[in-house]
C-alpha cells in the first residue's frame, strides 16, 4: 500500500507523476532524451542499462518496466534481458556494453566509484565520451526513480504481461508520448 494516497488505476512511477505532475514533463522529457532519442548506441541498449541498474537497486517496478521495454526493442528477447540482469558478462552483448554496464553498476553504487580506468576501458571497446556520459546519467536517473517508486512505496503489479504490454507501447510511442496518461485525475488528493 503506497505511504501517500496515490491516484489509483496507475502503477509505479506512473502514479507518483499524476499526483504531482509538474514534475513528470520534465521526467519523461530526460527519459525520452536518454532513452528514446536518436544516440548511438541503440535504444535497446539504453534500455538494458535501466533495466541493469534499477535491478541492482532492487526495484522490482523499474526492472520490469524497462526490461520489457528492451526486450520490445531487441526483438521481444526476454532472455537477453534476464541474462544481462543476471551476469551482463556472459550475456550476449557487445563488449562495449559489457564495459559501460560496469560503469553503470559503479555509479549504482556512488558515483566516485567511477574510475579514470572504467572511462579508458569503455573507450578501448569503442565507447564514445557521449555514451559514456549517457551510462553515467541514465545510472544516475535510474537510482533516482527507483527510490521515488519505492520511496512511496507504488503499486507494482505482478503480472508480467501488464508490463509487456505496456513496453511495447513506450518503445513504439516514446516517453512523452506515452507519458499522457499520466495526467492527474480530476479529484487528486495531496
Amino acid at each position: 500500500m503506497p505511504h501517500i494516497a496515490l491516484p489509483e488505476g496507475l502503477n509505479g512511477i506512473r502514479s507518483a507523476m499524476a499526483f504531482r505532475p509538474e514534475v513528470a514533463q520534465p521526467l519523461s522529457e530526460l527519459a525520452e532524451v536518454l532513452l528514446h532519442g536518436p544516440h548511438s548506441l541503440t535504444a535497446g541498449e539504453r534500455e538494458l542499462i535501466a533495466t541493469y541498474v534499477s535491478s541492482l537497486n532492487g526495484c522490482y517496478y523499474c526492472q520490469m518496466s524497462h526490461g520489457a521495454i528492451a526486450a520490445a526493442h531487441l526483438d521481444g528477447n526476454e532472455e537477453l534481458v534476464r541474462c544481462v540482469k543476471e551476469d551482463f558478462r556472459r550475456a550476449e552483448i557487445s563488449d562495449k556494453l559489457k564495459a559501460l554496464l560496469e560503469i553503470a553498476a559503479k555509479v549504482q553504487r556512488g558515483g566516485r566509484n567511477v574510475t579514470a580506468e572504467d572511462a579508458a576501458n569503455a573507450r578501448r571497446y569503442g565507447a564514445t565520451d557521449l555514451e559514456i556520459h549517457d551510462t553515467v546519467l541514465i545510472a544516475a536517473f535510474f537510482c533516482m526513480c527507483n527510490r521515488y517508486v519505492d520511496g512511496l512505496a507504488t503499486t507494482q503489479p505482478g503480472d508480467e504481461a501488464l508490463y509487456r504490454e505496456r513496453g511495447k507501447q513506450v518503445a513504439c510511442e516514446g516517453y512523452v508520448s506515452a507519458g499522457k496518461t499520466y495526467q492527474p485525475p480530476a479529484a487528486r488528493t495531496r
